[in-house]
């Protein structure tokens, strides 16, 4: 995997295919399917580990005062919980097509959240966040060293980024691309690229360039018999790191 510069995260090919399929984000039986099922262990982990890193113990709107930046925000799939449970929430897209859809939910949601169509290095806002979230973007961006480099600049000190992507092994190949798209049809043909999967001892030493220490690291596991997704210490194809600013 190349570490050159290209002073630019936006894979224009990854952008058109996602927004060719952007309208189908809220339908739980549509082409997001699998996202919509991987959701509830997503939100879950980020909630805990939140509560666990703040310190908080109120119940009601528990990230009341919290601020997050939602990156690849996508249809607002994490953004719209992340302002259930109270925060102040910002989330950006790369795709104009993704970013429409998000505020077209936000309109029947209620919920006070500001989108931008835009990727981190282009992002013109002041405001410095307590976490940041790059679910399930890395594996999708044109420069990974890059992309970490413009998100971290959002990240306030002591602050929290999540990542979460896809490990770059031969049984993630087997089970994230031949059997979730060839075989299962879980996702269309050509939603990865193998080659841009990111092994998490790189995805490490990259945020530790950037001043993220690495405070865990967890596998996500999905279980056919149970149908259910699961954290785990298998790390072989999905997992979710917490990094702190330091």
């Amino acid at each position: 995997m190349s570490i050159t510069m290209k002073n630019n995260t936006i894979n224009k090919k990854e952008i058109e295919k996602f927004s060719k399929i952007a309208e189908e984000w809220w339908d739980p039986n549509g082409k997001f399917k699998p996202l919509h099922k991987f959701n509830p262990i997503r939100i879950k982990y980020i909630r805990d580990t939140i509560l666990s890193e703040f310190k908080i113990k109120k119940e009601h709107q528990p990230f009341k005062g919290l601020s997050i930046l939602d990156i690849g925000c996508g249809g607002g799939l994490l953004s719209e919980p992340m302002a259930r449970l109270g925060a102040d929430v910002v989330g950006i897209d790369a795709s104009f097509k993704n970013i429409e859809v998000a505020n077209y939910h936000l309109k029947k949601s209620k919920l006070k959240i500001k989108y931008y169509n835009s990727s981190p290095e282009n992002l013109k806002i002041k405001t410095r966040f307590d976490i940041i979230l790059n679910m399930e973007i890395v594996e999708h961006v044109e420069d990974v060293d890059f992309f970490i480099k413009e998100s971290s600049k959002f990240l306030k000190k002591s602050g929290v980024m999540f990542i979460a992507t896809l490990n770059k092994t031969l049984k993630s190949y087997l089970f994230a691309i031949v059997g979730a798209e060839y075989i299962l049809k879980w996702l269309p043909i050509g939603t990865h690229d193998w080659e841009k999967f990111v092994k998490p001892e790189y995805l490490t030493n990259i945020c530790k360039k950037n001043s993220l220490k690495l405070k865990k690291i967890d596998g996500m596991t999905f279980n056919p018999i149970l149908n259910k997704w699961s954290v785990s210490s298998d790390k072989s194809v999905n997992y979710i790191s917490e990094f702190k600013k330091v």
